[in-house]
Parts: structure tokens; C-alpha cells; sequence
């Protein structure tokens, strides 16, 4: 034990304190950025000056604010409800299992949608592609165009085409088929994000920050290729890279080398 001033500080002293340390630390790294900030800001200031209201003996204006602290755990879960859900999204993924989503037939299904991607990228069709891995995203297939499709080129390009009723929205992917289609995804509150993203590269960011999903963006403005995974975003991918991303993604190991690339320049640009 070590004497500070009237107080002794030991070993389990110094790790619970350590402990706190690292959930507060990494509680704000979950909620920067977010609207849920302000919100613990706001908490936090509610707090002090109910303190310092008791301290100068103000019961009216003590029990109105004691009266909102007494629900203030059940304002907690509802105010950081996407917070809490991608904490514990995290805390239950065991990213090594994706090593393990490995379909018979996903070099087909690569194939197919690197030809559709490629299409949309030189036609600027803004596409939005979510390949649902251990999370079955039903909530989303539910809400939108139920399909029970082969994951086809052509089909793609479809649905993604802005004269058809189905574009906007996204397809959803699931043990190799193609399940639903104008599927509205959640909108990122990431204020990270860039403002020359749009609500596609938004909704894409969205849907991987709460699920363990993998997402292919085509820009209707621009053609640009982009990938979201894990609540981060990469933008101007060449038609080798994304293939490399999504055999990574799908599980495969072999990365195979293609001649055709993205014509305009490149770069890349991860949000977290």
C-alpha cells in the first residue's frame, strides 16, 4: 500500500482505476462523433447543477431535476440505443469466423458482381450491394422486394438501372442468393464522414456499423467504387482491388490479377 495524504493506494487500487480508465476511454471512442456526445454532455451538465441546486438549499428546483435523473438510466438506453447496439455488436463479433464464410460458389458470385460492378462504374449507375455475413439483416429483407435470385450480372444492372422502380435502396446478398431488393438501410451519424459523400456512402457506413456485413457503392455522380465494412468507408477502388477486397471479405485466399481498372484517378479515404 502506498499513503497518499490520509488515503492508501494499492495494487487493486491501481487497476480498478485502470479498468475505469480504459471503459471511459473507449466508451468516447464508441460515441465521438455522434449525436450521442452532446447528449453525455448535456447529462453530465444536468448532474452538476443538480449538485450544485442541493448545495444552496433550492428543494424546488432539486426535486424537479432529481426527478429527471430518477429516469435517467431508462433516458440513457434510449438516448445511446445505436451506441449500446454497436457495443455490444462488437463485444459479441469474433472476426475470426469470417475466415470460415467460405460458399462453394463464391468465385461465380465475385465474377458476377465485378461484371456489374465494372458496367455501373463506366455508366455512373449508383448501385448499393450488401453481402450479408453472419448477420441475417431479415429486419431489412422484410421492409423491402423480397427476390430469391442467382447473384446474375444482368440482374444487377437491372434493378440498379434509374428507370426501374427497384433502384433506390439497396440488394441484399445472403448465403449466395439474392434475397431482397430497395432495401433503405440506417443512415450513419458518423460526422467523420466527408459531405462529398451522399446518403448512399452514408447508408452503406450505416448498415456495417451495427451488422457484420460487406458493401460495394458505385457513385451515381462519379462512378466511384467504394467499399464500407465495420463502420469505415474506402472510396476510389480499382476493379483489382475490389476483387482482392471481396475475396478477402468472402473468405477466399487467391487473388487473381485483372487488366481492366477504373479510368478515372484514385484514392482511397477510410472513415472511422
Amino acid at each position: 500500500m502506498i499513503p497518499i495524504g490520509f488515503l492508501e493506494f494499492g495494487i487493486k487500487d491501481f487497476v480498478e482505476v485502470l479498468i475505469i480508465t480504459m471503459v471511459l476511454f473507449y466508451l468516447y471512442r464508441w460515441i465521438r462523433g455522434t449525436f450521442a456526445i452532446q447528449a453525455a454532455v448535456g447529462l453530465v451538465f444536468i448532474i452538476i447543477i443538480n449538485a450544485a441546486v442541493s448545495a444552496l438549499g433550492l428543494t424546488t428546483i432539486n426535486f424537479i431535476l432529481r426527478g429527471i435523473l430518477d429516469v435517467g438510466v431508462l433516458a440513457v438506453f434510449i438516448i445511446f440505443q445505436p451506441e449500446i447496439r454497436k457495443l455490444l455488436y462488437s463485444l459479441g463479433q469474433n472476426t475470426n469466423l469470417d475466415r470460415f464464410f467460405v460458399q462453394s460458389n463464391s468465385d461465380t458470385i465475385i465474377d458476377e458482381v465485378i461484371d456489374a460492378v465494372r458496367n455501373m462504374s463506366h455508366s455512373k449507375t449508383g448501385a448499393l450491394i450488401v453481402f450479408a455475413r453472419s448477420s441475417s439483416l431479415q429486419d431489412l429483407v422484410d421492409v423491402g422486394v423480397k427476390l430469391d435470385a442467382t447473384v446474375n450480372s444482368q440482374l444487377l444492372q437491372t434493378i440498379f438501372n434509374r428507370n426501374t422502380p427497384l433502384h433506390d435502396g439497396a440488394v441484399v446478398i445472403r448465403n449466395n442468393r439474392m434475397v431482397a431488393a430497395s432495401c433503405y438501410l440506417p443512415i450513419s451519424q458518423n460526422q467523420n464522414i466527408s459531405s462529398v459523400f451522399g446518403t448512399r456512402h452514408r447508408a452503406a457506413v450505416g448498415i456495417t456499423e451495427t451488422n457484420n456485413v460487406f458493401v460495394v457503392v458505385v457513385s451515381e455522380e462519379t462512378g466511384r467504387i467504394s467499399i464500407a465494412r465495420n463502420g469505415s468507408l474506402t472510396s476510389g477502388l480499382t476493379i483489382q482491388k475490389l476483387r482482392s477486397e471481396m475475396q478477402k471479405a468472402l473468405g477466399e485466399q487467391e487473388i487473381e490479377d485483372e487488366d481492366v481498372a477504373f479510368s478515372s484517378a484514385q484514392s482511397e479515404l477510410n472513415i472511422s
